[in-house]
């Protein structure tokens, strides 16, 4: 059944903090750090964990060494989701994420997300250990990843994505982007397919203090809408939700600095420092120690935090 699309209306008040498994995170106060994990033999990033024979221990290794670099978290998935990438079955998804989970599980106690959109998975990998979820189709793919997330009681990233294969264009050194994505008006059309997403939630008993919100950078927009959401990130603070940003090592920085993917540490760090200054409360990236000395200098200079 499909949803109304209206106006997010802004909370009366912004959502200050909650808990994710034993920690809290009070937004405003610092800007966390996301590390990425790909369980994927072919991420557009170069960093395909299943392309490593001995793929669990490599994940681990990975892990740790993020972990000892600043990451407040981990997000671990199994289907890569660039311009052009093949979809793929929820068992083989399980197959790729699941073990890696329960060994971190056994290593660390830090909040662990599960970066899916098939309900199938999420549920496996919560049963497993994971901690919140991170669905780049904000409940909108799967119709049971609802009821998956409010009956875990767990929290949930909802991302806006209008991903079309047609619209993705792939250089083979700087990778897949979108052209052709028309906008309405790009900042109120993201916000009120943002709110199609929190109806879902909300219908399915996900009460707004679980919910953080990503703008989806690099999901069906161009390069040139990419910089405008990014710099008007402000604009999608404004509703009052924590706000996660994941721009690493994408394509519209590989296109706006003419740089392959493995050459981009420097345009990921630019767009870390705007996103904070714009609202930004967890950066999602691949290269921790970089972003979060980053993101340590900009929250001393936007927020007074030394």
């Amino acid at each position: 059944m499909p949803h109304t699309q209206y106006p997010i209306p802004s909370l009366q008040s912004p959502i200050p903090q909650f808990a994710i498994r034993n920690r809290k995170f009070v937004w405003g106060s610092r800007t966390y750090i996301m590390g990425i994990l790909n369980a994927t033999p072919d991420s557009f990033s170069g960093d395909g964990l299943l392309s490593e024979a001995q793929f669990v221990a490599a994940a681990l290794a990975q892990a740790q060494k993020m972990l000892d670099e600043g990451a407040d978290m981990l997000d671990l998935g199994g289907e890569s989701t660039r311009p052009g990438s093949a979809a793929i079955s929820a068992e083989e998804e399980r197959r790729r994420v699941l073990p890696i989970l329960r060994e971190l599980r056994q290593i660390t106690e830090i909040p662990i997300s599960i970066d899916t959109s098939k309900a199938s998975v999420a549920a496996a990998a919560l049963e497993a250990g994971a901690d919140l979820v991170n669905d780049v189709w904000g409940l909108r793919l799967d119709p049971d990843m609802a009821g998956v997330v409010a009956d875990a009681g767990v929290p949930v990233v909802l991302m806006h994505n209008r991903s079309t294969p047609k619209a993705a264009s792939i250089d083979p050194t700087l990778g897949g982007r979108y052209v052709g994505v028309a906008y309405n008006d790009l900042i109120e059309d993201v916000k009120r397919e943002l709110g199609v997403c929190l109806d879902i939630a909300r219908r399915a008993g996900i009460p707004d203090e679980r919910i953080i919100l990503d703008p989806g950078i690099g999901f069906g927009k161009t390069v040139a809408q990419n910089l405008e959401l990014l710099n008007r990130l402000d604009e999608i603070k404004a509703l009052g939700y924590p706000l996660l940003l994941g721009t690493s090592r994408k394509s519209f920085i590989g296109y706006t600095l003419d740089l392959p993917f493995d050459q981009r540490a420097e345009g990921t760090a630019a767009t870390t420092a705007i996103g904070i200054t714009r609202g930004a409360d967890i950066v999602r990236v691949h290269d921790v120690l970089i972003n979060a000395r980053v993101a340590r200098m900009t929250d001393a200079i936007v927020r007074g935090r030394v």
